[in-house]
């Protein structure tokens, strides 16, 4: 099967991962990821993956630091338009819900609902979070994927979450468990498809 691997970060490509598959980094941030999400698919138009999958880190209050998680569904907590009269959430004029369902969903993956902005969440920050972790780039590595009819789906490391984050080792400390992960995730993956 045609799998098409995406990442944002060199920092959560590690050493299990480098043995198994060779993503393209796609930056971090919904912009960034967005950009380079529609480039690599439009490069590969006349052969388009039968699937995408978004690896990486997110942080949780909730959920077991360094497991990995499949997300089930998404939505893009910057966006508020409810001065326009949209419900929170709802980017306007798309006919799209707030919350976007993330399929196909692989056997034995942990899942967890994931929501997606271009802040680093925190603290009380999560307060304001409904779900089960937070990353930066998985709503709008989604759109890129709708744009061209291909599935995604998202696979997230808890490094960060359960103490506030003062600096940049408080979210690389867990990285190479993640990194493990992952890369179980991603065998778990190719076996479940290999096998169809």
């Amino acid at each position: 099967m045609n799998i098409l691997y995406l990442m944002a970060a060199e920092a959560e490509y590690g050493a299990c991962l480098r043995a198994r598959i060779a993503p393209v980094m796609i930056g971090i941030g919904p912009v960034e990821a967005a950009i380079a999400t529609t480039r690599a698919l439009a490069e590969r138009q006349a052969d388009l993956p039968a699937l995408v999958v978004s690896l990486g880190s997110a942080g949780s209050r909730t959920l077991e630091h360094g497991a990995v998680y499949q997300a089930i569904s998404v939505c893009y907590r910057d966006m508020d338009a409810s001065a326009l009269g949209f419900a929170r959430g709802v980017t306007p004029l798309t006919d799209l819900p707030p919350t976007l369902p993330l399929e196909p969903q692989i056997p034995g993956l942990r899942p967890a609902t994931l929501s997606t902005g271009a802040n680093v969440v925190t603290g009380a920050a999560y307060e304001a979070v409904g779900e089960d972790m937070v990353d930066m780039e998985t709503f709008a590595v989604l759109r890129a994927c709708q744009g061209f009819n291909v599935p995604l789906l998202a696979l997230r490391g808890i490094s960060d979450g359960a103490h506030e984050l003062k600096k940049l080792t408080d979210w690389t400390q867990y990285l190479d468990v993640v990194d493990r992960n992952l890369a179980d995730a991603v065998e778990r993956i190719e076996a479940h498809y290999s096998g169809r």
